[in-house]
């Protein structure tokens, strides 16, 4: 594994753990599955892990396996404050003992406020004694360090590393967002103030190996190199000095291995001009093709209505990419297929989730879109007949 350093100069492995796409079993987290990747993840040399507050059963579930493989004096933890939920520093307070008590630590490495869009989202949690409340509780030793992740567009994302003394950031950024959010601006201006940069989808959740479309993929096959897709999407971020550790949602033991893999021996500088010609040809490619801009990241949920929008999304997306076959097949199995429906179609058009996309989507229209391509006379019937029958899937 190789390592860059925090601010100051702790090292940090260049891999990091995303700990909110942990698989699922029944109604939680598989413990056993988590257990046995993160385990291989730590041999690797994996030592920043990184969860949040609103991940459903993640923090508790890193805690128990931490605990589990007696470890957890031996990696950082990342979690975040949910600002966005309070409301006074009484809260933040019980917010961050809830945390420590899921994790089953008295401390917190790397302490994130989570999802910071503006900086008027920060000039409301500094109303409520934040500066105050952080140099309390970094004094006490039950927060190490803290940073924020943002959501957000790149001139406010500038305002906020100026706002405050943050000892690190965290961003969405990966070859086809270098000028989205905070992008490569963002970074070097991080880079710049000597405040490191953890990175968070740097493959989209997955959509930049799942849902390339074939022209993307002939791109890659042109270069005569033996990558898959991820690792393209990995190198393209170690070439870049400062990117300080690069978070990968893993939830297989192959992946986990070939993420080590990439890692271990992928630095600054390691990518030729041909290969970012390589992967500029597969990022016009993705760019052709897509029809909603979405990363899945999820905030736009839970919808007051019962839409999935990611997974419609991801499904409408796939019938560009893909086939349409195969996007309506997914999103049948997605939407029709379980307790309670979530099709497109019940959207109301309230508007709620546009509040919250990083990404600036139009989301009520492209829901409509969606179903438009989506809901065809034939699901419409099937969802009939499996609401009437009761045949839904788990």
């Amino acid at each position: 594994m190789l390592y860059r350093n925090d601010r100051y100069g702790n090292p940090i492995s260049a891999l990091g753990y995303g700990c909110m796409r942990f698989s699922r079993k029944g109604a939680g987290i598989d413990i056993e599955k988590a257990k046995k990747e993160i385990s291989i993840a730590y041999e690797g040399g994996v030592n920043y892990y990184d969860t949040a507050y609103i991940y459903p059963g993640s923090e508790a579930a890193l805690g128990r396996i931490l605990e589990e493989l007696g470890i957890r004096d031996k990696v950082n933890i990342a979690t975040k404050l949910p600002h966005y939920l309070m409301r006074s520093r009484a809260q933040m307070d019980s917010t961050l003992e809830e945390e420590l008590k899921r994790l089953r630590t008295d401390h917190i490495d790397y302490y994130l406020m989570h999802m910071v869009t503006d900086l008027g989202s920060f000039e409301k949690l500094k109303s409520y004694g934040f500066e105050e409340w952080a140099k309390e509780k970094k004094a006490s030793g039950k927060v190490k360090q803290i940073g924020f992740s943002f959501h957000g567009a790149s001139d406010e994302f500038l305002k906020i590393l100026d706002a405050w003394d943050w000892d690190f950031c965290q961003i969405q950024y990966n070859y086809m967002d270098e000028n989205a959010q905070a992008g490569r601006a963002g970074l070097m201006a991080a880079a710049a103030k000597g405040i490191p940069v953890i990175i968070m989808e740097p493959l989209r959740g997955g959509r930049l190996v799942n849902l390339l479309p074939e022209e993307a993929k002939a791109a890659f096959a042109s270069s005569g190199r033996n990558y898959t897709p991820a690792e393209w999407g990995l190198r393209w971020l170690y070439d870049q000095p400062e990117v300080t550790c690069v978070l990968s949602g893993m939830n297989s033991e192959d992946m986990v291995r070939e993420n080590l893999r990439v890692a271990s021996k992928t630095g600054p500088g390691s990518l030729t001009e041909e290969d970012r010609a390589v992967i500029a040809r597969a990022k016009d490619a993705i760019e052709s093709k897509l029809l909603v801009k979405c990363t899945g990241c999820g905030y736009c949920m839970p919808c007051p209505h019962g839409v999935d929008i990611p997974n419609t999304f991801r499904c409408y997306n796939e019938t560009s990419i893909a086939s349409v076959k195969s996007g309506r097949t997914d999103y049948f199995r997605a939407t029709v297929l379980r307790h309670v429906p979530t099709s497109a179609s019940l959207c109301v058009k309230c508007g709620a989730c546009e509040k919250h996309c990083p990404q600036g989507i139009p989301i009520r229209e492209k829901l409509a879109e969606a179903a438009g391509t989506l809901e065809t006379p034939f699901y419409k019937g099937a969802r009939a007949l499996v609401k009437g029958l009761h045949l839904w899937g788990a």
